[in-house]
């Protein structure tokens, strides 16, 4: 099924928009976010391919590294989220109207310094964060591993460290956010987000 074609119309009060699309592994944020980008043909920047671009491996290449290891050392995690930033403000200095930006983003610090990049560019930047049960992440985990095309290196073990260690977002975390579901189509979910409030203020898709 094709894709919806819309595009949010961005508010008077902001030209630019960035949104990240952030949770635990398996949770669908990389579906959701690389589906979204294309209907709204905004830029888009996964961690994954981002890591291993800077790693110097073919983005579907397996590393099975140690949790916090290898190329998912504290260091080395610092290197890929900065990069994003930094793509980030390229692409609005490339003329884009959208930045889509996806990863796990599990620490506070790394989503306010997209909060601040954003602000500092003058634009407004939504937070997706998207959920789904333990047993449909068992479900994609299985599916991934038979899947030769998959970029993510996420397991069964790295999503319960991630249960152990992720912040978050709490009601005391600045920003616009929403949480959803993603056990559901990906075509719904679009829609659904096409018009959310944050997406319609002031205009329509």
């Amino acid at each position: 099924m094709p894709l919806p074609d819309f595009t949010p119309r961005l508010p008077v009060t902001g030209e630019y928009l960035v949104v990240v699309f952030f949770g635990m592994t398996a949770s669908g944020k990389s579906t959701l976010g690389q589906a979204w980008a294309q209907a709204c043909r905004a830029s888009y920047h996964n961690t994954d391919r981002v890591r291993k671009e800077l790693a110097g491996v073919q983005a579907t290449a397996r590393r099975p590294d140690q949790i916090s290891g290898g190329i998912y050392s504290p260091d080395f995690t610092e290197k890929t989220y900065q990069a994003m930033l930094d793509r980030t403000r390229k692409d609005f200095t490339q003329g884009y109207d959208m930045v889509v930006l996806d990863g796990s983003y599990s620490r506070r610090h790394d989503r306010e310094q997209v909060r601040q990049v954003a602000e500092a560019i003058g634009a407004r930047c939504i937070f997706i964060f998207c959920t789904c049960s333990d047993r449909e992440v068992q479900r994609r985990l299985d599916c991934r591993t038979r899947d030769p095309e998959a970029v993510s290196d996420g397991r069964w073990e790295i999503y319960q460290h991630q249960k152990a260690t992720f912040e978050i977002p709490g009601g005391d975390e600045e920003g616009e956010r929403i949480t959803l579901n993603t056990e559901q189509s990906v075509e719904g979910m679009l829609e659904w987000l096409g018009t959310h409030p944050l997406f319609r203020e002031g205009s329509h898709c």
